[in-house]
């Protein structure tokens, strides 16, 4: 998540919670959105093994990104991806049953092409990410 525009840059679904998801969203963001690396990103995250696995903290290293982890049981400095997360299983996910995975990751996108294009938000002065 873009924290400026709160655009979902970049995502990745898998059946299993694994670095290279994370590495994927990671990439899918940086090449969407260009940045210079000496533009003092930071990559906010869990503590998860995913995100500190020495494979993506390369990637971040490979592009400049510093990476940031509160401590144990604090959820701060993911609040925002949290927040999208919890909006996807309230505003689309909640009560739905999925005969396939695919059935089920096809609502996940159309959720985040709505997310991006339409959802206003009042940190915006309620328009969309993409306005």
């Amino acid at each position: 998540v873009d924290l400026f525009s709160r655009q979902i840059v970049g995502w990745s679904m898998d059946e299993r919670m694994k670095s290279s998801l994370v590495i994927d969203a990671l990439r899918m963001a940086w090449f969407q959105r260009h940045p210079q690396k000496s533009s003092g990103l930071l990559f906010h995250s869990e503590r998860g093994s995913q995100y500190a696995s020495f494979d993506f903290r390369h990637v971040l290293q490979g592009y400049g990104i510093v990476s940031s982890m509160s401590r144990r049981g604090n959820c701060w400095d993911n609040a925002c991806s949290e927040t999208v997360f919890g909006s996807l299983k309230v505003e689309r996910l909640h009560g739905l049953r999925f005969k396939t995975r695919r059935a089920a990751k096809d609502e996940v996108i159309n959720w985040l092409l709505w997310y991006n294009q339409e959802r206003l938000h009042s940190t915006l002065h309620y328009v969309s990410p993409m306005q």
